[in-house]
């Protein structure tokens, strides 16, 4: 697991971490090794603006970011590709999927939006690894959805896009650290490009 230094209570996979929201054994390795509880809050990304807040265990249904108040109940994430961000308030803890689709969606600002009118505004955020504009062909569609200012180019000389660069302008003035590593050149990763892969790596966060 990658710890984030600017959020200690969120946490990173790698592939051989394995997809604790469906594999129990993997699931309670990682909790042991975070030393949190073994019960999930976990989510159903539909790559969308949807936001859930979780007060229990369990399934939580289609939502693309998922936070909470609750003391010792962690919530997960899982990517392949996509962003994973973490946010901290003073008294909550969010996690967000964001692929190019929940970036033109907004699910960035619905999660900051949820957070303060919960009374608790995100002030920190941390990236985790995702697919780099180094490797992420797209086409035009993409493009204009994210923005023609985060157009950019692959090693290859093909059309990129900067799913970095989005994410963190939307992010604002929070202070965030980023634990970038290109999902798609690092194979200690999951990625969907890479290979079309159906494994996934997750991110928990508790409070």
């Amino acid at each position: 697991m990658i710890r984030s230094e600017a959020i200690p209570n969120v946490a990173f996979g790698t592939r051989k971490d394995g997809d604790g929201r469906s594999d129990i054994a993997a699931r309670l390795q990682i909790s042991a090794e975070l030393d949190i509880p073994s019960d999930w809050a976990t989510i159903s990304q539909v790559h969308g603006a949807h936001v859930v807040e979780a007060d229990h265990a369990g399934a939580l249904g289609d939502a693309d970011a998922v936070l909470t108040h609750r003391s010792a109940l962690p919530i997960a994430i899982a990517t392949a590709d996509c962003v994973p961000i973490g946010l901290a308030g003073l008294d909550s803890i969010a996690l967000v999927h964001a692929g190019w689709r929940g970036v033109a969606a907004g699910v960035i600002d619905a999660a900051l939006s949820h957070m303060a009118d919960r009374g608790d505004p995100a002030t920190v955020a941390v990236i985790g690894p995702h697919i780099g504009d180094c490797c992420y062909e797209v086409g035009d569609e993409v493009v204009k959805a994210v923005g023609v200012s985060y157009r950019s180019n692959t090693r290859k000389g093909t059309q990129s896009v900067s799913l970095l660069a989005a994410v963190r302008d939307q992010l604002g003035a929070i202070e965030t650290e980023t634990l970038f590593s290109c999902t798609l050149e690092d194979d200690r990763f999951a990625s969907h490009r890479r290979d079309g892969t159906k494994d996934r790596q997750i991110a928990v966060a508790w409070l």
